[in-house]
């Protein structure tokens, strides 16, 4: 069986925290890519996906109250909306990406890797071992092993 070893990749483009957004969305154009690994002090401290930076286009939604006498009561988190509002108006990586990202080691199944992917809609997974960051995985990644021939 095919392993995360197998089929990351191990050109690995990273940003800082402190990247600044433009920046990081034109490394993502410029190399196809759908997410970056953030690291700091050679530790991987997060991951800054598209769909980060996209979240900055989107409208921002007020969540419903209720009045309970005379006392409004929010029906979503305010947790929820005070992120969402930092990722709307971020301007460095470190405002928009998600902290303490899903990673795999180098052992990891392909198995295990399609279906973090697909269950929980994940582009990218950080391969690490230990706490030091050693590849990438894509779904083009995971893509390739299906024109790969078969072993005899």
């Amino acid at each position: 069986m095919l392993r995360a070893k197998d089929i990351m990749s191990t050109s690995i483009i990273t940003v800082t925290p402190e990247t600044e957004i433009a920046e990081a969305a034109k490394l993502l154009l410029d190399h196809g890519i759908n997410g970056l690994p953030v690291v700091q002090k050679n530790k991987l401290v997060g991951i800054l996906c598209q769909s980060d930076l996209i979240t900055q286009q989107k409208r921002l939604s007020i969540p419903s109250v209720f009045t309970l006498l005379d006392s409004l009561i929010p029906l979503a988190s305010m947790k929820h909306m005070e992120r969402e509002v930092r990722k709307i108006s971020a301007t460095t990586v470190a405002q928009a990406m998600t902290s303490e990202p899903v990673t795999v080691n180098p052992e990891t199944g392909l198995d295990e890797i399609a279906t973090l992917m697909v269950d929980k809609n994940f582009h990218t997974l950080p391969v690490v071992d230990g706490e030091t960051l050693v590849g990438v995985i894509g779904k083009a990644d995971v893509l390739r092993t299906l024109t790969a021939a078969p072993s005899p």
